[in-house]
């Protein structure tokens, strides 16, 4: 295995390093109260990688099986504690522990027992912010028919495990 082929070409380095404080209000907040904060968009690392701290309000939420066709989803617990579905059965994770589902590998996620963080990395980056502010709105109350919402779901590349 090498590195692959240089992203960069120039030969001095530049500024171009982005920082989020730990303060920054979230990107999304949703009905029952959980929140998301952008860290890295795809669109910000030219597409090869999203990283969004999820932050669990406290009442039980998070989706169920699910897998997706275009990229891997890796799970590091900050607080709390997290259930994460590895395809077999649902593992309690507590902060330090990681979690790495490659692309079609079954997974899903929740909040048993109260307030929870992690960070959720997607690679490649794709346009993850849609989905979580769609989410958001039909949380809200935003209806969608059966045909739209396995539209969106496709779009946004989940598919459920049923």
């Amino acid at each position: 295995m090498s590195y692959p082929p240089p992203l960069y070409d120039g030969t001095t380095g530049e500024v171009s390093a982005t920082i989020r404080l730990s303060d920054a209000e979230p990107d999304v907040i949703y009905p029952n109260g959980n929140r998301v904060h952008y860290l890295s968009t795809g669109e910000s690392t030219g597409r090869l990688f999203g990283l969004y701290r999820w932050e669990f309000a406290g009442p039980r939420s998070g989706p169920d099986s699910h897998f997706h066709r275009t990229l891997a989803e890796s799970f590091y617990v900050l607080s709390g504690e997290v259930s994460i579905f590895d395809g077999k059965g649902w593992n309690t994770t507590r902060p330090g522990d990681y979690v790495h589902v490659p692309p079609g590998g079954l997974h899903g996620f929740h909040n048993e027992s109260g307030p929870a963080s992690m960070l959720l990395h997607f690679a490649p980056g794709a346009p993850r912010e849609a989905y979580f502010e769609g989410l958001a709105r039909v949380a809200a109350g935003e209806t969608l028919t059966d045909q739209e919402r396995d539209e969106f779901m496709r779009y946004h590349d989940n598919y459920w495990n049923d």
